[in-house]
């Protein structure tokens, strides 16, 4: 049985389904994490909510992505979700937002850990372009990478597919994979899909799921993820 680290993503706005998500997916099986996003960080008892949650480690996914003085006072402004170990921003900020925000981190909460996120898994190679990119996936990544390890920043998330470009600029910094399904005909509006088990034979450190396992029968989702790991 792999031991994986397990990002559960719980893209609802109802603290209700949040904490049976939790219930029924603690495992010892697993090293389990809580992915929460804007949807729920929004929502009107988002942040009372989170600020609440013990014992369970928490990714609070806002991709900050602004000028460097606006991202930082958005730092700032959760300083006191002592309970947060993973934000991400967008490595689209640059170097000097980046390097910012990791700097008022680390004086804020040792703990916290700054993942850039790089080239989104809903695009492809031709999406990627409408919106103005002349460079391939790959390329972007590779660039958004090296500023990342340039900033000192603990991890990347990206599709399973750049893992192997991204090993070869850092080995230290965390790789968290976005984009798993379990079936991979299953895309939804996701591009650069790729199984559990593929995505920790290509290196990555951790992997997010969220429809996989909390759209429908939670408990027999994520029995399916086990076995699918074991």
């Amino acid at each position: 049985m792999i031991r994986p680290k397990i990002f559960i993503a719980c893209d609802t706005v109802s603290s209700n389904k949040i904490n049976k998500i939790i219930k029924i997916s603690r495992s010892s099986k697993l090293r389990i994490s809580y992915k929460i996003g804007l949807e729920f960080f929004l929502s009107p008892k988002g942040r009372s909510f989170i600020s609440k949650i013990k014992g369970e480690e928490i990714f609070l996914d806002l991709k900050l992505n602004d000028i460097p003085n606006t991202a930082v006072s958005a730092l700032n402004a959760i300083k006191d979700l002592k309970n947060i170990r993973y934000l991400t921003i967008h490595a689209n900020g640059g170097l000097e937002m980046i390097s910012n925000i990791k700097k008022v981190a680390k004086k804020n909460n040792k703990k916290l850990k700054i993942l850039a996120v790089t080239v989104l898994t809903s695009f492809n190679e031709k999406s990627i372009k409408q919106i103005g990119y002349s460079k391939k996936i790959k390329e972007i990544v590779i660039k958004q990478s090296k500023l990342a390890e340039k900033a000192k920043l603990d991890g990347i998330v990206c599709s399973a597919h750049e893992i192997k470009f991204i090993k070869k600029i850092s080995k230290k910094m965390e790789i968290i994979t976005p984009g798993i399904r379990m079936i991979k005909e299953k895309f939804d509006d996701q591009k650069r899909v790729v199984t559990p088990l593929e995505a920790f034979k290509k290196g990555a450190t951790g992997i997010v799921v969220g429809r996989s396992v909390t759209k429908g029968e939670i408990k027999k989702n994520f029995a399916k993820l086990l076995n699918h790991l074991s």
